[in-house]
């Protein structure tokens, strides 16, 4: 083992959100963790993972300890209330046993009012500020609650750097302080593309209201040559049932088919056999739908949000938000790509790389840990 010195750290990172269904946070925790894990091994360090009362369902190498605890994952008031309390019991337990960990990581927020050890948090995205069907409350206290957890965490990395750029900006954080650790994609994991003969637009992700989906329903309104649209993800509240009745109203019910969470293979057929994917979010952090798109080599329509252009690189059809005429024409565009648009998106999916967000965290991580 190297000296205590230029050991890398224990971390414990909080993992009592990572219960719930497949969606960009718990995919982005799904790879990197047993990455994380094997650096910080590497160096005589280690990682644990506290549980919530959900537990997690994706697979963890026996190389990372996990913790369990009751605390829940929604509501949030709730869960940083019992956070707080199940951080400090692992953490004496830790010390008592002769592991004392270095650092607490955060994927989620709002944290607990007191975290007793150094900590770094993982932002990704802002929503509680930028959206405007966010509860008032949030959107009033949320600025004061998340700068004193921000200004406090010994380091902070977010996905994108279009999220670095407004925590800069909003919190007046020094970039320095802030590492990118983007999503990122397996380009061998996904399946020729094989477009099913009744023809579909796919939207992968929560069913939820920043996810713009009422847009492509007054897109499917407007144009009737559209193909039917098929959504892939956990509804989120009433919104699976608001959006049915939308539907509804316009006309277009029957063009609508909303599948719910799918499993990983399911999900990489309807990536192949999907006409185009579509994505109308009204924010994201980083837009790990988009990516996986590009990287299945399906054509691409997407709203024109920094996260997407970011993640894109010209190599989508994108958008206005608000825009149902300028939706369908980008769909349109993107039912209209050949190969070569094809290869374009799966050459911008390249330049992300799991290993090297791994690496980014862990060198983050390091430099957190220190005096």
């Amino acid at each position: 083992m190297t000296s205590a010195e230029e050991r890398a750290p224990r971390v414990l990172v909080s993992g009592t959100v990572l219960g719930q269904p497949m969606g960009g946070v718990v995919r982005h925790n799904a790879e990197l963790l047993p990455r994380l894990a094997a650096l910080l091994e590497a160096r005589g360090g280690g990682l644990a993972v506290l549980e919530g009362r959900v537990p997690i369902t994706f697979a963890l190498p026996p190389s990372i300890a996990r913790i369990t605890s009751d605390v829940p994952w929604l509501p949030t008031v709730m869960r940083a209330a019992h956070e707080g309390r199940a951080i400090a019991r692992a953490l004496g337990e830790a010390a008592r046993a002769g592991r004392r960990f270095d650092l607490v990581h955060f994927g989620h927020h709002p944290l607990p009012l007191r975290v007793p050890a150094p900590f770094t948090v993982t932002v990704h995205d802002l929503r509680s500020l930028d959206l405007d069907r966010a509860p008032f409350v949030r959107r009033l206290l949320g600025p004061k609650v998340l700068g004193r957890a921000f200004h406090g965490a010994r380091r902070l990395f977010t996905v994108s750097e279009a999220t670095r750029a407004r925590l800069t900006h909003h919190f007046a954080i020094a970039p320095e302080r802030i590492d990118l650790v983007p999503n990122a994609v397996d380009l061998d994991a996904f399946l020729p593309r094989a477009p099913a003969a009744a023809r579909f637009l796919l939207h992968v992700g929560h069913v939820e209201p920043r996810k713009g989906l009422e847009q492509l329903l007054h897109a499917l309104a407007l144009d009737p040559s559209l193909p039917d649209v098929v959504l892939a993800g956990l509804a989120k509240g009433d919104e699976g049932q608001r959006l049915a009745d939308r539907a509804r109203a316009l006309g277009v019910a029957h063009r609508l088919r909303q599948l719910g969470p799918v499993d990983e293979p399911t999900l990489l057929r309807l990536y192949a056999a999907a006409a185009a994917v579509v994505l109308p979010a009204r924010l994201e952090g980083f837009g790990i739908g988009a990516l996986e798109a590009l990287a299945a080599g399906a054509p691409l329509a997407a709203s024109d949000i920094p996260a997407h252009v970011e993640v894109t690189r010209g190599a989508a059809e994108l958008f206005a938000l608000d825009d149902a005429a300028g939706c369908v024409a980008a769909v349109q565009r993107a039912l209209a790509q050949g190969a070569a648009g094809a290869s374009a998106g799966r050459a911008a999916a390249a330049r992300y790389s799991w290993d090297a967000s791994a690496h980014a965290w862990y060198v983050g991580l390091c430099a957190a840990a220190r005096p």
